[in-house]
């Protein structure tokens, strides 16, 4: 009863809320059973994610910034004043459909939902704490991310607990936004889409301790095939490199108590619109969690991503933790 009784204030989180996905310089959040080694189950499985990021503190390099410092740096791009951004909050409902053939190999298609909302100071604040007059714009923005396609192999060990993944990032989700007034540009990080189709590869590892306690590995590395075209000339976002390592303890029940460590390092955006001085940059969260099993099919499960180091280029919007929750049903 207790167990039913949490999964369901859990799951009622979920929709709750509206949707979302992660920032470009933000979660990095494991959540792919398959390379945990919690499932090898032949058939289909679909899972439901939710996470909310609010990107609000200003940060440079490996510390904070003040708005009135920030204003105060100049930006080597454009040889001017830095702007001064006064949040970024990403809502994402990730629906993940996946295959699994039980032996050797598996397929999922990703799609994000995305809800942001988006407000600058711009570049020309008198004094880092109000809106400039012509460079200060709000933004808000809903609608279908880029959706990622991505297989699996994990034929190559007898214990079938290493896997290589191939798949590809679509440029599905709209690059044409503006700000709320009707005319400013939206910057290129910052729309759903980046209008690029991206490769992905990745490997992963799995395996237990002992009867109670299981690890995983995993790397995953993104890099776009091409540059797209956007309002303000050509785009490419930076190459990333996601590295994300995981124990959990089994003895329970009716919870699964589990710790991740992820990190992202991603390089700087490039192309004639892109804010080349302020994206790129390595990240790495703590990441405590839990997964709770709700019958033979259904398990729920929620995370809290905590920044434990953040060394960002340039002067970048960082969040103080990012949240997920999600559930996963089993169709086999």
């Amino acid at each position: 009863m207790r167990r039913l009784k949490i999964a369901l204030m859990l799951w009622a989180l979920v929709m709750s809320f509206r949707t979302m996905a992660c920032a470009s310089c933000g979660c990095s959040l494991n959540s792919d059973w398959g390379t945990q080694g919690l499932s090898t189950q032949a058939g289909w499985s679909l899972d439901e994610r939710y996470d909310y990021l609010n990107q609000n503190q200003l940060w440079s390099g490996t510390g904070k910034i003040s708005p009135r410092a920030a204003l105060n740096t100049m930006n080597t791009q454009t040889n001017s004043s830095a702007e001064v951004e006064k949040f970024t909050k990403t809502q994402t409902l990730t629906s993940t459909l996946d295959y699994n053939d039980g032996e050797s190999w598996g397929v999922s298609l990703v799609v994000p939902y995305i809800n942001r909302s988006h407000s600058t100071l711009g570049t020309d604040s008198l004094d880092g704490y109000s809106a400039g007059p012509t460079t200060s714009y709000d933004s808000q923005a809903t609608g279908m991310g880029d959706i990622r396609i991505i297989g699996r192999y994990y034929g190559l060990l007898e214990q079938k607990n290493f896997g290589v993944q191939l798949g590809f990032k679509l440029p599905t989700g709209k690059t044409n936004q503006l700000a709320n007034d009707g005319v400013s540009v939206v910057d290129p990080g910052l729309q759903i889409g980046t209008g690029t189709t991206d490769l992905i590869l990745g490997a992963y590892y799995h395996n237990n301790w002992n009867d109670n306690w299981g690890y995983f590995g995993q790397v995953l590395y993104q890099t776009a095939l091409n540059l797209s075209t956007m309002a303000a000339g050509s785009y490419k976002p930076g190459n990333s490199l996601n590295l994300n390592v995981g124990v959990r303890y089994e003895n329970y029940d009716w919870i699964m108590p589990t710790l991740q460590i992820n990190s992202r390092v991603v390089k700087a955006d490039s192309g004639d619109a892109a804010d080349s001085y302020a994206t790129g940059g390595t990240l790495i969260y703590l990441t405590p969690g839990a997964i709770f099993p709700v019958g033979q099919k259904t398990t729920i499960y929620s995370n809290i991503q905590i920044p434990i180091y953040q060394n960002v280029n340039g002067i970048q919007l960082i969040p103080q933790y990012i949240f997920s929750v999600g559930a996963r049903f089993s169709f086999n």
